[in-house]
């Protein structure tokens, strides 16, 4: 081959390249789109499983544009971006139906993403903890605080370089939440045990 269709070759070759990336971002903004607006819906008491659906079936094609031809593509930012929110809508799902926590295998994504996408998860069960104790549902917001700390407890048994794995971020952000909705918790518990007292001894002078 002479060099003018070698360079012919690359040519097609990057093109396609370049068109398989523009469909890829394309693919993981609707993700993106899609676990914001099925989570939402959770923490509304809405109706979600339609977005979920579709989600699925956007990952599914995204995954099966990429890993054939150009699995390098497949970990690039925007897609495991997207990729940390498909695992976080999915994941905050399960705990809230008391479902079977989903595996990176099962929800087809690697572990990085996975793990960031966890990370995430613990600010939704934080949203939820405080919903409970507004609405003075304690049992609930227990059940989401322990939640929140086994999440926590997980991302902090992976301690790599950030070159490596950049989680640190994450796993300070999760402390700080999970240290924060504790309190929060122990005070609210505190009010209503103090309540109670004060409810009863009125109920007492009244008689």
């Amino acid at each position: 081959m002479n060099l003018n269709e070698i360079a012919d070759v690359i040519e097609e070759e990057l093109n396609d390249k370049e068109s398989v990336r523009e469909l890829a971002i394309k693919s993981s903004r609707a993700i993106i789109r899609l676990a914001a607006q099925s989570i939402m819906r959770m923490h509304r008491n809405e109706s979600y499983e339609d977005l979920l659906r579709e989600m699925k079936e956007e990952v599914w094609h995204l995954r099966s544009l990429l890993l054939r031809d150009y699995p390098d593509l497949f970990y690039a930012g925007f897609v495991q971006n997207a990729l940390q929110e498909y695992c976080e809508a999915l994941v905050f799902k399960a705990i809230l139906n008391n479902e079977e926590m989903p595996s990176p295998k099962k929800l087809g994504i690697n572990s990085e993403a996975y793990l960031m996408g966890i990370a995430d998860v613990v600010g939704e069960l934080r949203r939820e903890v405080l919903e409970a104790l507004k609405n003075e549902k304690i049992e609930q917001a227990e059940r989401y605080l322990k939640n929140m700390e086994e999440l926590y407890e997980l991302l902090m048994r992976f301690n790599y370089p950030s070159g490596f794995l950049n989680i640190k971020p994450k796993q300070d952000m999760a402390r700080g939440l999970v240290e924060k909705t504790r309190g929060e918790f122990i005070m609210a518990i505190m009010n209503q045990k103090l309540q109670k007292r004060i409810d009863s001894f009125f109920a007492s002078k009244k008689e």
